[in-house]
């Protein structure tokens, strides 16, 4: 501060009429030298200012250094009441809802059966709700020797199981106070009930005037192919609600036991269960090729047939317990296999390398495709008669059908090692000769139905080896008399050829995709 300003001041309380003590005159005398000086050396100037401060910064007195002490109480207050906060235990949240008729006493009646045994005597016919609930921990803690480290209250716990229990609580609240799926969906197929919808018919835009006989889904494109007796096949794009017709073509004079994709699904092949001829449909180029003759094949009639994986070759069923490798490139058989009587069914493993066949007399035979020479040989257990037989795409199960409506489910690493093999599970649920056997993609369902009776179906749990409850629906027919079933390519969708020219389409729900 100033010599000036410091006179200035003290001249300003002379004005205001104090009588200026000893003191005062001493310090105004003082005051008017360092102003002289100061006037004529700045050195002397910024020296008071250095150590008296700046005039413009009010001097504190007793009422600010008062004011100043207060506030530090104040903020010392406030800390110790958060602390205090900090430390204080959480308060118990109150339940998203309260019912008043849980707080009402009334009496129980202990005569129902599920509390008779918690009676002590006629007297207790009636127990109030805590009274029961004191007698049912009684008689939990008897039955379990005593009470569990759970239910006993007071005992140490760490620090870690504290924060454990705090977690636990936050998620129960979280649960009472909101609704939603909690439960989440299984990647694993469930046995019991199968999740399914019935959709329009598969081939409800041209139903068949005869006996359908064919049904096979397309290996890669959302279609499906359905042929009869009726000389036609036909292909629609499957959607669930209308299954629009693609195109429909018909073989003159040539009903179709047989039809099926071939080449990665670029083709259809077709028999008939009159001749050895059959049809070559290209559906790239729409042409239609009759093929009359087989370079190597001495049979009379060609019905039954099976595609290899790789889509480049056919395994026909000839006569006497013949089996044909048969080139769709050159069209001519490269090796032949033979079995013991007749053939009744062919099935082929997933990558093609081994073929299983069952013969009338309920011999099954085991073909390397390479060598063309059997591997293994073996009775189904029980079989008198074999109809059908099929092979999971995995590899792991093979299924033979009997005429007596059985179908045993084997391993197939037990069928290649074993000359008697013990059936994983004898599937009974059939009363006429099992005539259609089929593996879902996944080998998680298995499909059996016999063509000699109406709604004679069913859909099997294969890890489980049990039956599905709720198919066929016993109310409504819809399935009649099944000749060839079969599953998409993912098994979205499920389809069966019925004798009345329909095929009823499924939409499988556990399997997201077609």
């Amino acid at each position: 501060m100033s010599a000036k300003k410091r006179s200035a001041r003290l001249s300003d309380a002379d004005v205001s009429g104090e009588v200026p003590s000893e003191e005062a005159r001493a310090r105004q005398r003082n005051v008017k030298r360092l102003a002289l000086l100061g006037a004529h050396e700045p050195a002397v100037q910024e020296l008071e200012e250095l150590v008296f401060g700046d005039v413009d910064e009010p001097l504190q007195d007793e009422d600010d250094k008062e004011q100043k002490k207060v506030e530090e109480e104040e903020v010392l207050l406030q800390s110790d009441e958060e602390t205090e906060t900090r430390l204080r235990p959480p308060s118990i949240k109150r339940a998203a809802w309260v019912d008043e008729d849980d707080e009402l006493e009334e009496d129980v009646d202990m005569k129902h059966r599920f509390r008779s045994n918690l009676m002590r005597g006629p007297a207790e016919a009636k127990m109030s709700k805590k009274k029961l609930q004191q007698r049912m921990r009684e008689q939990f803690q008897k039955s379990m020797g005593g009470a569990p480290s759970w239910a006993v209250g007071g005992g140490k716990k760490s620090v870690k199981d504290d924060d454990d229990d705090d977690e636990e609580e936050e998620d129960e609240d979280d649960l009472l106070r909101r609704t939603g799926n909690f439960v989440a969906a299984s990647d694993s197929l469930s046995n019991g009930i199968l999740r399914m919808k019935k959709c329009c018919n598969a081939n409800a835009a041209r139903p068949s005037s005869d006996r359908l006989t064919s049904v096979q889904f397309h290996p890669s494109a959302q279609v499906v192919l359905t042929a009869g007796l009726d000389c036609s096949l036909s292909l629609f794009q499957v959607d669930g609600k209308t299954n629009g017709k693609i195109q429909s073509v018909h073989l003159d004079r040539f009903p179709i036991h047989k039809a099926g994709f071939i080449c990665h699904g670029d083709a259809i092949i077709a028999t008939s269960p009159r001749n050895k001829m059959f049809y070559m449909y290209d559906m790239m180029e729409g042409r239609v090729t009759l093929v009359e003759h087989v370079r190597g094949l001495q049979e009379p009639r060609v019905k039954e047939f099976c595609v290899c994986p790789e889509g480049g070759a056919l395994l026909l069923t000839g006569t006497r317990g013949y089996l044909h490798m048969l080139t769709l490139k050159t069209k001519e058989v490269v090796s032949s296999m033979k079995l013991n009587g007749e053939v009744v069914g062919v099935a082929m493993s997933g990558d093609g390398s081994k073929v299983f066949a069952n013969s009338e007399d309920g011999e099954v035979y085991v073909w390397d495709v390479r060598s063309s020479r059997c591997v293994s040989r073996f009775v189904d257990h029980g079989c008198v008669a074999s109809t059908a037989i099929a092979a999971s795409a995995d590899g792991r199960y093979v299924a033979c059908g009997s005429q007596a409506g059985v179908v045993n489910v084997y391993s197939q690493e037990a069928c290649l090692n074993s000359t008697n093999p013990t059936p994983l599970k004898a599937i009974m649920n059939l009363l006429t000769p099992a005539t259609a056997l089929t593996f879902n993609p996944s080998a998680e369902i298995l499909a059996i139905a016999s063509r000699h009776q109406d709604e004679a179906a069913k859909l099997v749990h294969v890890p489980s080896l049990s039956v599905f409850s709720n198919f066929p629906v016993s109310k409504r027919k819809f399935v009649y008399r099944a000749s060839c079933m079969d599953f998409s390519p993912h098994s979205g969708f499920f389809s069966l050829a019925n004798n009345k020219g329909h095929a009823p389409l499924f939409r499988l729900l556990h399997y997201k995709s077609f």
